[in-house]
């Protein structure tokens, strides 16, 4: 991922009012690993219920999403969407959306479960330990989960933005 400054993450929110926009605590962009990010996802510490996800794609370009976290059951293991990795406990959340536009106004939302820390781009990539959950070893080759999360991600991104 290209490295992204303040006012590029500002700009690029397609479900979020120009106040949530402006109001989002931002990370600090200098302490980001660029060339190992498919997106920049963080929470906001002060509401661990808010997250964000920014992303390049082919088809829009700079996207932004505003998500809403529900950590659900710390009873059972669950898969990551984007990224496959199974999490045990609180490591999978519920990610919610608002739809983009009118259907987003609308009160329609989109939702994924998604690795709590938004950081899967560092189990594709195998920068991390994958938990202890996770009972199967992926065999895919890096740049195979490394595409696998990009399809995942996009086609999120595409139902977020999908015309209701």
């Amino acid at each position: 991922m290209e490295p992204l400054t303040d006012r590029d993450l500002r700009g690029c929110f397609v479900n979020a009012s120009k106040g949530e926009v402006k109001r989002a605590p931002l990370p600090d962009l200098t302490e980001q690993p660029w060339d190992d990010l498919d997106y920049l996802g963080w929470v906001d510490p002060k509401a661990p219920q808010a997250g964000y996800l920014v992303t390049e794609t082919d088809r829009h370009g700079l996207v932004g999403l505003a998500l809403r976290r529900n950590h659900g059951s710390a009873h059972r293991a669950r898969m990551c969407s984007l990224c496959t990795t199974v999490h045990g406990g609180t490591g999978v959340s519920l990610m919610v959306a608002r739809r983009a536009g009118r259907p987003g106004r609308d009160g329609n939302t989109v939702g994924l479960d998604v690795c709590s820390g938004l950081d899967c781009s560092a189990y594709a990539r195998g920068l991390v330990p994958v938990p202890a959950a996770s009972a199967v070893h992926e065999t895919l080759p890096v740049e195979a989960r490394v595409a696998r999360l990009r399809r995942n991600l996009d086609a999120f991104v595409e139902r977020v933005l999908r015309a209701a």
